[in-house]
């Protein structure tokens, strides 16, 4: 039987990248237009992979709109092959919801069309995440096709004894942490090993004779997958030429020119008994550690804080808020919120939030995350005004100003909340602004306190009054501008239940307190009856935490340290050696102390190099290899400032801080260290519908000397009877060192890297940044799960809103359903766009089954998968191991 070379023409097409987002675009139309006329003039030509994203469609049509029915007829035909994705994401960098939501757009967006391509297409994400496998399978796809992460060996096909993520073979199995398995095919000698193929036959021999052998390496089978293109390129319109000539040239091999469909049906039916099996995370851990990629988690930081911004804003407010409005309005505005997730996912691609293109490129980034914000809000804004038109607040007295406070997560939580509570308006109908101003400024000041709907008086912090300008927009007239007298209160929540809201008002008169106070000795000293937070001698901080008895030290020290490598990739100079915060002098600052929250500004200003050396410049323009440069820091020494508040509130153990810098300093990186005297092999962090657990070691293969890793919301240390969580929002970047977590607060660089030299002067990130992120201890490990929890939980403010007087349908404090799950982080609260079904999903943090309790009044559970259909099996008692569970309510009679 003959050997079977299946060609596969596609065109790895990166929506923006070492050129702005217009000049890739206008490349695409030529592609596209290209195809279509190639479609039609060689019968031949089977097929083209559109690079499994179906946004390419939307931005070809945006262009050539008249195109649609061409586009639609190469579909039908099979020729143009599509699907299942909407972008080519990069998995760590964006929210396990985000993933989820390019599955359920791209496959909608695909079936519109017509039926896309079952595989799991991730040829150039920077890593694959563990849950992979899972996530496929509960979204119909049985296979997936990747370029990074494994490593053949490829002289003798020998797998090493000590690798944990090997294959001998270019087609494997890849197993999740839950047991979920599926099919995996590595591009071992990448996507475009069957790039360019002559039909000269001089120039074919030559070409086949090295592909061929280089294929064979790896091949499990006879069935060998030829890769026809690369990025951005243009399609080999000669393609059934350079076939044929193959075909006469090397009589023992069938070269066709095909799909994925028929290679993956192929190769799958003569797979081998010896073929391997990989496990987890796909993250290149046995290789020298220098192209892993990780260290895109933090370059331009700018641009993950405001993915996470968005992202939590549409996952963990806007959606749960309109679901639960359903109840009142009977309506969900899908259209608006696919925008919103479609605009957001526009950034998601790999060289878009990895934050390592041209300026041109993340500079078009930021309007797409505010954009998607501002529907975020809008969504919820509305959904916040048809909810409390409906809730009964008859109960508070007459003259007091009611409000309301909703938690969206799925957590019980404590904290404070922050409401703006109108006291008086005056609207431009009643005279001139500056003298309705004026008028309401001179209002003699009250004292307010806050009460329950029970009358109890509830902790609270209330504002000095002023008065500003406002403005409504009234659903049926005209906008209404007026002044607003008004006062900002803050407000102690105390075990409000998961999806709930609860109602309070703002009354006149004393509020009765005590003296006890979260700060003393000067600024230096914070505590609550869990922790106590003391500002040492040299500006770090130690933290003692009371149920444990446990006190760590050393907290908080900045470390400031050079680097001459570039977006991707983190590199110090040699010999250079950390500037610690601690070396310098440091000041304290009461910015607030009150019985409920205490916040102190801790000020150091250290001494630092103003940038590299000028030899780094001439290193770049040579495309030097980072691992090569000889650049150092610059001898001259800047003041380099940093004020981090930290802040305590009365019932949490949670300590947080938030550090603004003003950033002139050029080719560095700036990090916290938090010692936690725990020594251990793994550790935890939050990653993709997982808390995985990782290695604090690096293979003997490793020769970099740092090992960055990828999370979301948390990375945690911990032994049996003690850990430490650090949080964060928007700083994907950590490295474990010992016994330390070490955040990555901003990392500064200068050039793009990769195949040349592209200067990228933006991502010095200069100018005023704030980073935001904190410190909870645990004691037992299975205790750990609720500071994980918390952690995400964290990333979502309360939502409030001031009331009116009035009667209503709802009442003024409800949990709209409850979760009961130690172990069950809620991902996502929303409707099902198919028939409004509500739908809850979240995942296992841990390695053991646990229980699982859903509720919600009048309505039955069923299990759903990730495109959110229904299932036939039913609902698990108990959780299983790195289980993700999508549960959808029904209406029980």
């Amino acid at each position: 039987m003959k050997k079977k070379v299946y060609i596969v023409s596609h065109s790895h097409w990166d929506r923006e990248w070492y050129m702005p987002y217009e000049q890739h675009h206008m490349r695409l139309i030529e592609l596209m237009d290209d195809l279509l006329e190639l479609f039609e003039t060689d019968p031949s030509f089977k097929s083209f992979h559109l690079d499994g994203q179906t946004i390419i469609l939307d931005d070809y049509l945006q262009v050539r709109p008249e195109k649609r029915a061409a586009i639609q007829k190469a579909i039908d035909e099979g020729k143009l092959q599509i699907g299942p994705f909407y972008i080519l994401q990069d998995d760590f960098l964006i929210s396990s919801e985000s993933n989820t939501r390019n599955m359920l757009i791209g496959m909608e967006e695909s079936k519109k069309w017509g039926t896309p391509v079952a595989l799991g297409y991730f040829p150039d994400t920077f890593g694959n995440m563990g849950q992979t496998p899972q996530m496929m399978l509960q979204a119909g796809l049985e296979s997936a096709a990747y370029g990074r992460g494994v490593k053949p060996i490829g002289f003798d096909n020998e797998v090493l004894a000590d690798d944990n993520f090997t294959s001998q073979y270019s087609e494997m199995f890849w197993e999740g942490p839950d047991g979920s398995k599926i099919f995996g095919l590595l591009f071992a000698n990448w996507y475009s090993n069957g790039n360019e193929i002559p039909v000269d036959e001089g120039e074919a021999t030559i070409f086949w004779q090295q592909k061929l052998a280089d294929v064979e390496k790896f091949g499990s089978t006879n069935h060998y997958l030829m890769m026809n293109g690369v990025d951005h390129q243009p399609v080999q319109k000669d393609i059934s030429a350079a076939i044929r000539t193959a075909n006469k040239l090397f009589p023992e091999y069938e070269f066709i020119h095909a799909g994925f469909t028929e290679y993956l049906e192929a190769v799958q039916q003569e797979l081998p008994e010896d073929i391997g099996t990989i496990t987890g995370e796909l993250t290149s851990q046995e290789t020298d550690g220098w192209y892993t990629l990780a260290n895109t988690a933090s370059s331009r930081v700018y641009l993950k804080q405001w993915n996470t911004r968005v992202s939590r804003q549409l996952e963990n407010i806007s959606e749960p808020l309109a679901a639960m409005a359903y109840e009142v309005t009977g309506s969900y505005d899908h259209d608006m919120l696919d925008y919103a997730w479609k605009t957001l996912m526009q950034n998601h691609p790999h060289d878009s939030i990895c934050g390592c293109s041209l300026d041109e490129v993340h500079r078009e980034m930021m309007p797409r995350f505010e954009k998607a914000d501002e529907v975020g809000k809008f969504v919820a804004d509305e959904a916040v005004r048809q909810l409390t038109q409906a809730m009964d607040t008859s109960m508070f007295p007459e003259n007091s100003k009611p409000f309301v406070i909703f938690n969206t997560v799925g957590l019980e939580r404590s904290g404070t909340a922050t409401v703006e509570i109108e006291l008086e308006r005056k609207t431009f109908k009643e005279g001139i602004p500056v003298k309705l101003y004026q008028e309401l400024k001179e209002r003699p000041s009250k004292s307010y306190h806050v009460v329950n709907q029970e009358g109890q008086p509830v902790k609270a912090v209330i504002s000095t009054e002023e008065v500003l300008f406002d403005y409504e927009l009234p659903k049926d007239a005209f906008r209404i501008p007026f002044m607003k007298r008004f006062v900002t209160v803050t407000v102690e929540i105390s075990d409000m239940a998961e999806f709930s809201w609860e109602a309070l008002a703002l009354v006149e008169g004393e509020a009765q307190g005590n003296n006890k106070r979260i700060i003393s000795e000067n600024g230096r000293v914070l505590e609550n009856e869990q922790v106590k937070v003391v500002v040492t001698e040299n500006g770090s901080l130690s933290i003692s935490d009371k149920q444990t008895g446990k006190t760590l030290e050393n907290l908080l020290v900045f470390e400031d340290v050079g680097d001459i490598a570039n977006e991707y990739i983190f590199k110090q100079p040699e010999g250079d050696q950390a500037i610690l915060s601690t070396a310098f002098p440091h000041s304290v600052e009461i910015l607030e102390n009150t019985e409920i929250v205490g916040r102190i500004l801790l000020t150091q200003t250290l001494e630092v190099p103003k940038s590299a050396d000028d030899l780094l410049e001439e290193e770049q323009k040579a495309v030097i290899d980072f691992r090569y440069r000889k650049a150092q820091r610059s001898k001259e020494l800047v003041p380099f400032t940093i004020q981090t508040i930290i802040t305590l509130d009365r019932q949490n153990k949670h300590v947080a801080f938030e550090t603004t810098i003003d950033n002139q300093v050029k080719d560095h990186r700036l990090r916290a260290l938090f010692p936690t005297g725990i020594h251990v092999d793994t550790h935890e962090a939050d990653s993709i519908y997982e808390a995985v657990t990782r290695p604090n070691q690096v293979s003997s293969h490793w020769e970099n000397p740092t090992n960055p890793q990828h999370q979301h919301a948390f990375a945690n240390l911990h032994d049996d009877s003690f850990g430490v969580t650090i949080s964060n929002f928007g700083l994907n970047e950590y490295e474990i060192i010992e016994d330390t977590i070490a955040l990555t607060l901003i990392r500064c660089t200068g050039e793009l890297g990769d195949w040349g030299w592209f200067p990228t002067p933006e991502a010095q990130c200069q100018g005023q940044h704030t980073f935001t992120y904190g410190i909870e201890c645990h004691g037992a490990q299975e205790t750990r799960y609720e500071t994980y929890k918390h952690a995400q939980s964290l990333q979502v403010p309360f939502i409030t809103k001031q009331l009116e007087h009035q009667t209503g349908t709802l009442a003024a404090t409800h949990q709209f359903l409850a979760v009961d799950g130690e172990a069950f982080a809620i991902t996502a609260l929303k409707r099902r766009k198919a028939d409004n079904q509500l739908v809850l999903r979240g995942y296992s943090l841990s390695s053991d089954p646990s229980d699982l309790v859903i509720q919600k009044d009048n309505c039955g559970l069923e299990l759903l998968n990730l495109l959110e259909e229904q299932q036939e099996q039913g609902i698990a008692e108990q959780l299983q191991p790195y289980e993700i569970r999508t549960v959808g309510f029904k209406e029980e009679n």
